[in-house]
Order: C-alpha cells, then sequence, then structure tokens
C-alpha cells in the first residue's frame, strides 16, 4: 500500500524542517511549502493525502487557503488538519468552519506528533494509510 503523503504549510522554515524530519522518520512522504502559493503548486505536484496547515501565514492565511481547497472538487477530499499555535477559545471553531478537519498544536511532540498525524489517516474515511 501507498506510504502517507503529508502536505507542511507553514512560513517559519524551522518549523518546517522539524515537522518533516519527524514525519520522515516516521516513514511518511512529505513535502513542504512556505506559504499559500507554493501549498497550490505542491498540492498539485505531490497530490497530499492531509495538509498541515499553519493559520497565520503572510499573504493569504491558512483558513483562507483551506476554503479554497474544500470548495474546489479535485482538492476537497484532502484532509486538512489546523497545525498552529493558536488555542484560543473558539479559534478551534474558526478552523472547523474554516473546512478544516482537525487540529495540532505547535510546538510539537516529537515523540508522538507523527503517531498524532498518522491518526488522521484512520479516522478520516478516504485517507491512505500505509
Amino acid at each position: 500500500m501507498k506510504s502517507p503523503r503529508v502536505l507542511i504549510v507553514d512560513d517559519n522554515a524551522l518549523n518546517l524542517e522539524l515537522a518533516r524530519a519527524v514525519l520522515h522518520a516516521g516513514k511518511i512522504a512529505v513535502a513542504c511549502a512556505a506559504d499559500a502559493n507554493q501549498a497550490v503548486d505542491q498540492v498539485t505536484a505531490f497530490e497530499p493525502d492531509l495538509i498541515l496547515m499553519d493559520i497565520q501565514m503572510p499573504g493569504m492565511d491558512g483558513l483562507e487557503l483551506t476554503r479554497r481547497l474544500k470548495a474546489a472538487p479535485q482538492t476537497q477530499g484532502i484532509v486538512v488538519v489546523a497545525f498552529t499555535a493558536y488555542a484560543m477559545n473558539g479559534d478551534q471553531a474558526k478552523m472547523r468552519e474554516a473546512g478544516c478537519d482537525g487540529y495540532i498544536a505547535k510546538p510539537i511532540d516529537v515523540a508522538t506528533f507523527a503517531a498524532t498525524v498518522l491518526a488522521f489517516f484512520d479516522t478520516h474515511q478516504g485517507v491512505r494509510h500505509a
């Protein structure tokens, strides 16, 4: 069976590299994007099963990009997980309203991060799991 494919979208290079390294060590295929424009290109080229979406980015934020992905027939089935330090009351509801399928808080716990991401493959129908 095909390895899970995760696209990480984050404007912080350190967050991108840490998440990429941890997922790669967990045998997950990973691509990265530093902004919404790169993310759109990677969605087409990499065809991710799941996107870890930073919410606050310059230009188009992660919520707007999620809305656009969920509105397009060719990308609406991709699982989008908010990947952010935002944990204020009501923020999770805003993420769900935008189309996010879940939420992972930053900073990540390197010991459990890959398993947490893989759990989304088990709970969302249509997502392939290795």
